[in-house]
């Protein structure tokens, strides 16, 4: 599903969204450059799990934890040099527990990540300027069908 998005504003909606939906276990990964969004899409997601804590990257500490109406793990691996860092700090348990897990710069850790998933891509469209943006889900596995009611 392919969404042009014309503020950051729509970006959090489409995130809060999402994060209606969203049910325990779920895995988010986001993939994106520097500044297209990716935070703001994850505060999205945790205004839609209820979550009424001000989110923040967790560039510096890997991964912050939330409550809400899920717990929400939120990673951001962009620092991470070794993927046996990420490893270290008990990432398995994190992601296949009954939180919904958000991780930031997922590709760089694709081989620790799950088959079935939910992936979102978010571009900058710089040829529209401003906030327009272009964000990409796609999800593998029967699980997680119910994306289908995104709209």
């Amino acid at each position: 599903m392919e969404y042009i998005l014309s503020s950051v504003k729509d970006t959090v909606e489409l995130g809060k969204k999402l994060g209606n939906l969203l049910n325990p276990g779920d895995i988010i990964c986001l993939r994106g450059e520097l500044g297209t969004g990716k935070t703001y899409f994850t505060k999205g997601i945790a205004a839609g799990l209820k979550i009424d804590e001000p989110i923040t990257s967790p560039t510096f500490t890997i991964v912050n934890e939330y409550e809400g109406r899920l717990k929400l793990f939120h990673f951001d691996v962009y620092r991470v040099n070794d993927i046996d860092e990420i490893s270290a700090i008990g990432f398995d348990e994190y992601i296949f527990s009954d939180a919904v897990s958000i991780i930031e710069w997922a590709d760089y850790i694709k081989e620790l990540i799950p088959e079935e998933c939910i992936w979102v891509s978010i571009y900058k469209i710089p040829e529209k300027g401003g906030d327009f943006r272009k964000i990409t889900i796609e999800y593998k596995g029967n699980r997680y069908n119910y994306i289908k009611e995104l709209k």
